[in-house]
């Protein structure tokens, strides 16, 4: 077969990827707990003081591979894994088990040379360069093809390792804002197979503005330059689905090598939306999630909480913490914030009270040259035992102890928030507001932050799978870009006893970001119950009469409001100002069996609290954790014995006290029983971990 022929082959494999089923792998019976490893970047060999260190250390995994395919193929054709070979057969000699990466984040040297047109180019005429990795156009057939041999060549050495327990496909993986002229090819081959004519696609996307109607395919233009809303939209779902194939692709490689009690995972960066993560991970056993978080006094456990309840729902299912802080981070030395004493434990049981089953810090070792010099591991530059390695060893060795009582987490949850890629992306393409990301981080992260720090459990849904009936409370963040399918669901929901939060803009748009030509916010008016047809952006403004007795600072709303016209909703608060005032910021209507409340507007912190704990105490879903309040944090679930467990976290650097409500049990961190009633000391930055009776 040419080389050519092989190219080809490589993508219609890569595009076209057929299922592989997923492996039966064995519950795990213990918490893995460890770092990435890298011995292939220290400036000596070291690697039996490593080894020495990590099995003193209790450390039970290590990651290992995923960026190293320099030294897997250092020239072309030409494979070398006895390097490898030794730090494998030395962390299985030493009872440390190992999950494999797929080296093809970072392409080699040789690679780029060879073929330069393997490197993305960006929108606007932006190109990537080689030195960095990530900078690839991973839809490139020389690149999958280059890609798929290194795979076969790893697998077929390393499937039938004993330490190797998992493979994980490829690293923090994303379009990387690929705009290569193939990619757009690939793009019109898309938009034929979804909307079949151009004359449909004229249509739906309403091209006769500006007289952008295109006549044939080939008149569709490249993104550069292109305003139309529903393109962009397009584009943004593509690349999605770009990631979503090529993750596949990969697994279906690995699987055809795996055994059966070997997973396959990836690792999702929690930042990142231009993924979506339902797709990506069908073919994947297991989630695995890179979670950097703020330290000292800048550690909330809002970053924690947030990525372990988005990716735990995404299969409903335990996850895996394959990077996470060890000391400092940084791609430089501006920001060295290395953990008070007490937080680089607490913070392993942080994931693990939102479903965790595996922690590990990236990475081992602190790097000695490179960008991520100061982006430090559980040793420092001078490779020698320290403070974290101490708090290390002894996280580890107390989950040598009573991990086996922890793994496995099973949680329930009668709260969930919808999250919509599409909204997140039109809101990216019509901002309401000044900055970047504003639906994850100003408008999702706040119902998330608002729950996590009055310890309610939540679950995230998506609207392509969304089961509302298994929640009492629903809340639905500025909801953009919707069907009228789901808008009908969401109605159905609540005139069948459901109870939902939305925010303003939902029902806006269709699902080809066309507004609806009806009064807003369309489908949903009878379970909103009013309607409207003006809206305004303001910076902030008072509520009148402080309708929720919050103090004056958190007495404002921000940024947006709509003049809503009640029908059916009662208005729970009105603006403070003398031409806005007449309209409601917040109404709840009364649909059938449920509720609706509507927030018009953007809402403080403080307000946001009131209404969700209100409506918790409608739906009859308010419990005892709400008596305590961030900083004293509480999760809890369900083990493998059938016990409940609960996790009390304090997030300040002051001592604290709490009755203990639940059945007594046994403080595990310490070993003591604790009564029903009884009240608990817990330190700065410490956790209780309670298992019932």
């Amino acid at each position: 077969m040419t080389h050519t022929m092989k190219n080809l082959v490589i993508s219609l494999l890569f595009l076209c990827s057929i299922g592989i089923a997923s492996a039966q792998v064995p519950k795990m019976q213990n918490v893995l707990y460890g770092a990435a490893y890298y011995q292939e970047y220290m400036p000596s060999d070291r690697l039996a003081e490593d080894l020495k260190l990590m099995k003193e250390s209790g450390m039970s995994v290590v990651r290992l591979g995923e960026s190293t395919w320099s030294l897997f193929e250092p020239r072309e054709g030409e494979f070398e894994f006895a390097w490898m070979d030794r730090i494998i057969d030395g962390l299985h000699a030493n009872g440390i088990k190992v999950i494999l990466g797929t080296p093809t984040y970072s392409i080699p040297a040789w690679l780029w040379h060879k073929h330069p047109e393997v490197l993305v180019n960006y929108e606007k005429g932006g190109k990537a360069y080689y030195g960095i990795r990530q900078n690839m156009d991973i839809t490139n057939p020389t690149f999958l093809f280059y890609s798929e041999r290194i795979i076969r060549k790893m697998m077929e050495h390393y499937a039938k390792h004993p330490a190797i327990i998992g493979f994980q496909v490829d690293n923090e993986t994303t379009s990387y804002n690929v705009n290569n002229y193939d990619f757009h090819i690939s793009f019109v081959d898309y938009l034929k197979k979804k909307f079949g004519t151009t004359e449909k696609l004229n249509k739906i996307w309403g091209l006769n503005y500006w007289g952008m109607t295109i006549n044939g395919w080939d008149e569709l233009p490249e993104k550069d330059g292109v305003t139309n809303t529903a393109y962009k939209l397009e584009w943004e779902r593509f690349k999605r689905k770009t990631v979503a194939d090529y993750l596949t692709w990969q697994a279906n490689i690995v699987g055809e090598y795996r055994r059966p009690d070997q997973f396959i995972t990836h690792c999702f960066m929690p930042a990142v939306q231009d993924i979506d993560q339902v797709e990506s991970s069908k073919k994947l056993d297991v989630l695995a999630v890179n979670v950097y978080h703020g330290s000292q006094d800048n550690l909330t456990g809002d970053e924690i909480a947030f990525s372990g309840d988005f990716f735990r729902s995404v299969k409903m299912k335990n996850y895996l913490i394959t990077e996470t802080n060890a000391q400092t981070t940084g791609w430089d030395s501006k920001s060295q914030m290395p953990p008070y004493e007490g937080q680089l434990r607490m913070n392993v049981y942080a994931h693990m009270g939102s479903g965790a089953n595996m922690v590990e810090y990236w990475h081992w070792h602190s790097l000695h040259y490179g960008q991520e010099t100061y982006w430090k591991g559980v040793l420092s530059h001078d490779l020698q035992p320290n403070r974290a390695y101490a708090e290390y060893s002894k996280t580890a060795h107390e989950l040598q102890k009573f991990g086996s009582k922890l793994v496995n987490l099973k949680i329930t949850n009668k709260v969930a928030i919808l999250f919509s890629h599409d909204a997140n992306a039109a809101l990216n393409v019509m901002p309401f507001k000044n900055g970047s990301n504003t639906y994850r981080s100003d408008l999702v992260g706040q119902f998330h932050k608002v729950l996590f720090r009055n310890n309610v459990g939540v679950d995230f849904i998506f609207p392509e799978n969304a089961k509302l009936e298994n929640y009492d409370l629903v809340i639905i963040p500025a909801l953009y870009i919707a069907s009228d399918e789901l808008l009908n669901k969401i109605s159905n929901y609540i005139e069948n006893g459901g109870h939902v939060i939305m925010q303003f803009k939902s029902g806006f748009c269709d699902e080809n970001s066309m507004v609806r030509p009806m009064l807003a916010p369309g489908p949903l008016r009878k379970a909103c119950g009013f309607y409207y047809q003006e809206f305004t952006n303001f910076k902030e403004l008072k509520l009148k009469d402080n309708p929720f007795k919050v103090d004056e600072a958190s007495n404002k709303v921000y940024d947006w409001g709509e003049y809503l016209i009640p029908e059916t909703a009662k208005p729970l608060a009105y603006y403070d100002h003398q031409y806005f005032g007449k309209y409601p910021a917040i109404t709840i209507n009364n649909f059938g069996k449920g509720t609706l409340l509507y927030e018009g507007t953007g809402v403080s912190d403080m307000i946001q609290e009131k209404l969700i704990l209100q409506e918790m105490g409608r739906a009859g879903i308010k419990t005892v954790d709400q008596n305590l309040h961030w900083p004293l944090v509480t999760k809890s679930g369900v083990n493998d014995s059938g016990k409940k467990v609960h996790y009390y976290y304090n997030y300040a650097s002051q001592k604290s006290k709490l009755v203990y409500p639940y059945k007594a049990g046994l403080e595990l961190t310490s070993g003591k029983t604790v009564a029903s009633g009884s009240a608990l000391e817990i330190g700065p930055w410490d956790v209780l971990i309670v298992e019932e009776n």
